[in-house]
This record gives structure tokens, C-alpha cells and sequence, in this order.
């Protein structure tokens, strides 16, 4: 008995020390590695990255990464240290393969726009339709904030198969590349990899022609633009990055001082014919509905019906040279059902904005909104494509 309690007694110490070393040894790169994908990623590229690390003279697994993508330029750059102090290293800079939308943030669901801002990678997929994927902290606070309410939006990756619908793409071979260097840093402990996305690389004289031509039409873009160059040139200056705050208005406040840097000058603004502006009693209007409005006639259906020839209508007037253009319209649907306050917020022209905002105000009256049983006034996003259509298309 003595005998066989000593045995057991032992059985349980082995077990123990055992646990715990496997629980020790336990790390996130073991456990990506049970997914087949990157269990395959895993053997065919660690040691060709490992040799391009050498050749490049960097230290191999980056303990720190940081990513940062250019919509404009349509290019994604790593960046890499070893050490927290240390500045980072470019390491390579992919190609995005597509790209959705336009310059400027992401607002709303389904308007197809690629976020602008400061994020950083908060999931790990191994298991994606797109291949492989890492997901992006979209909406992040200051989008919580400027972004439409109810429907923000989400699901931002960057991720394999070169398809995107407001998603960051790049190659399948690529995607396994970035996604075994995100998983080694954060296997060394980076839990928050940062990921900057900016509307254009700052330092490409043809992108920043073209960015001063957009902020033109869009003078209320500038403020934004401000910020992410403030970030841009600061990384470029310093190669570290600075403290991104955001304040109570869902502004980014860049917590660094940093020399005063060029914006668009306010001469060079050609501000576009101020309409009247629409004002309503917006407390009166619900934030959260137990049930959204819905379109009259023919439901979401018929809503559809009703953009799709507006965007048809609106194709006359394009500017000339232009194919293709996003609006994004705000509206308010009273709690009589009524459609009132409509409001081009961004996209089109004056001309082309008069007629769309005429046309939502003039829709046939909807079923409200309703809030605890009552029916209550909401406001409303909505994104219209207007496209010009090549005849041999027709």
C-alpha cells in the first residue's frame, strides 16, 4: 500500500511538472500551426524569410511590426525592429491588388470605402474565404464617433484572393508571408500591431497633385488629411511612432510636437456654392429603433428600384472626362414616415447634389421608424453610385 502510494504520488508530481511544461511551451505560433494553411505556409516559407531577413540584414523573427498602406498609391509596407526602442526597418512593400471606393474614411455600412485612420490587428483568421486574413479594429473609437450610428460597418481585413469589397488585398502567396511575420511578433509579445491607413503616400508628388485636387471639392477632408500627414512625416523623420489620441469629437490628435506642416492653402480652396442649410431639432430624433424604417412601395427592394434610376438619371450630369462617382446622402425619415432634410454630405457636384437631394425629399412617405412602440424620426446614410456606361456595354 505504502508502495503504491508513492507510485501514484509520483504519477501526479510527473503530471504536474508535465503540465506545466507544455503549458510553458505552449505559444501562438504552435497553436496557427495546427490550421493547415499555415501549417503549409509555415514549411514553405520560414526559411525563405529567414534568408530575407539575413540578406537585409534584419534580425530574425521581427519582434515588432508595423504596417502601413497607401489607398492612392495602392501599396502595403512592413516595417520591422527587434526591439522596442529601435526604429523600424522596411522589409518589403506589397501591392494591393484592388481597391474599393474613393479617398476619405469609411462612414457607413456598404459604402464600399477602405478606412482611413489608425488601427492595429485584432484577429487572426486561418480559416478565411480570402485565403488567409487578419482583421482590423474598424470602427475604432474615432469611427465610433464620426461614423453613422447604427450602421458603421465592419469585417475590414487585409486578406488574400485580390478581391475586395472595402478590404486591404493582396496576393495569396503574400498574405501567408505577412500572416506568419504577425503571428511570430505577436508570439513575441506584440499584442497590438499597429496599421496606418493613408490616403495617398505623401512624399509621391503625382498622389499629392492629385490629393490638393480632391481636398478641393471636399475642403471639409482637409483636417483629416492634416492629421495622417502629421503621422506620415513623423514616421519619416524618426522611423518610430508617435502617440495618436482622439479627441471627444472623434478628431485624431497627434500627440508629438512636431514642426508646422503644409496643408492646402485656403486660396487655393474653390469652395463649392453654399446652399442653404437644412436645420432640424436633432435630439428629436431617435439614436437607437426597435425597428428601422422601411421604403414604400416595395420595401428594401424598392428602395433599390429608386436608386438605381436615380443613379441613372444623374449620369447626364457628370463632369465632363468623369465616368464615375459616389455620393453619400443623408436624410431624415420623420416619425410621420415623411422624408425630409436631405442632404449631400459628400460626392457629386452642385448641379448633380441639388437633384439627388430634391429626389430623396420627394420619395413617397416610408413606414417609420419605431422605438419602444411609438414611431420616431431617424436619420439616415445612404451611398449612390453614379456611373457613366460605355455603349458596347449597354
Amino acid at each position: 500500500m505504502k508502495h503504491l502510494l508513492i507510485v501514484i504520488l509520483t504519477l501526479l508530481v510527473v503530471g504536474f511538472v508535465s503540465a506545466q511544461t507544455a503549458a510553458s511551451t505552449f505559444n501562438f505560433i504552435e497553436y496557427q500551426r495546427s490550421f493547415p494553411r499555415i501549417g503549409d505556409a509555415l514549411k514553405r516559407k520560414q526559411d525563405t524569410l529567414m534568408k530575407q531577413f539575413r540578406d537585409k540584414g534584419l534580425t530574425w523573427p521581427a519582434r515588432y511590426i508595423y504596417l502601413r498602406s497607401f489607398k492612392y498609391d495602392s501599396q502595403l509596407e512592413v516595417w520591422v525592429k527587434s526591439e522596442k526602442n529601435e526604429k523600424y526597418q522596411l522589409f518589403k512593400t506589397y501591392k494591393v491588388c484592388a481597391m474599393a471606393g474613393t479617398l476619405g474614411p469609411k462612414r457607413m455600412q456598404g459604402d464600399y470605402q477602405v478606412p482611413e485612420g489608425f488601427y492595429y490587428i485584432n484577429e487572426f483568421n486561418p480559416k478565411s474565404t480570402y485565403h488567409l486574413s487578419l482583421g482590423l479594429n474598424y470602427p475604432n473609437a474615432s469611427d465610433r464617433i464620426l461614423s453613422d450610428s447604427l450602421q458603421p460597418g465592419g469585417d475590414i481585413y487585409i486578406h488574400g484572393s485580390c478581391v475586395t469589397t472595402g478590404c486591404i488585398p493582396i496576393t495569396d502567396q503574400q498574405i501567408e508571408e505577412l500572416y506568419i511575420l504577425a503571428a511570430m511578433a505577436k508570439n513575441g509579445g506584440q499584442d497590438f500591431i499597429p496599421v496606418h491607413i493613408f490616403p495617398i503616400r505623401f512624399t509621391n508628388q503625382k498622389s499629392s497633385d492629385y490629393l490638393v485636387k480632391y481636398v478641393k471639392d471636399f475642403p471639409e477632408y482637409n483636417p483629416l488629411v492634416g492629421e495622417m500627414r502629421r503621422v506620415f512625416q513623423y514616421f519619416e523623420r524618426t522611423r518610430q511612432l508617435p502617440v495618436i489620441a482622439v479627441s471627444s469629437k472623434g478628431e485624431y490628435v497627434v500627440e508629438e510636437t512636431l514642426p508646422q506642416l503644409p496643408t492646402v492653402k485656403e486660396e487655393n480652396v474653390i469652395r463649392k456654392k453654399v446652399r442653404p442649410e437644412k436645420t432640424y431639432d436633432e435630439s428629436a430624433l431617435a439614436k437607437v429603433v426597435d425597428k428601422l424604417p422601411v421604403f414604400n412601395p416595395g420595401g428594401s427592394e424598392g428602395f433599390q428600384a429608386f436608386l438605381d434610376k436615380l443613379s441613372h438619371d444623374m449620369v447626364s450630369y457628370l463632369e465632363e472626362g468623369q465616368l464615375k462617382t459616389y455620393l453619400m446622402v443623408e436624410f431624415v425619415i420623420e416619425k410621420d414616415g415623411k422624408p425630409a432634410y436631405a442632404k449631400v454630405i459628400r460626392g457629386g457636384n452642385d448641379e448633380m447634389n441639388e437633384k439627388v437631394e430634391e429626389a430623396f425629399e420627394k420619395m413617397e412617405a416610408w413606414t417609420p421608424a419605431i422605438r419602444l412602440d411609438k414611431n420616431v424620426g431617424i436619420k439616415l446614410r445612404q451611398t449612390l453610385s453614379v456611373e457613366k456606361v460605355s455603349k458596347s456595354l449597354e
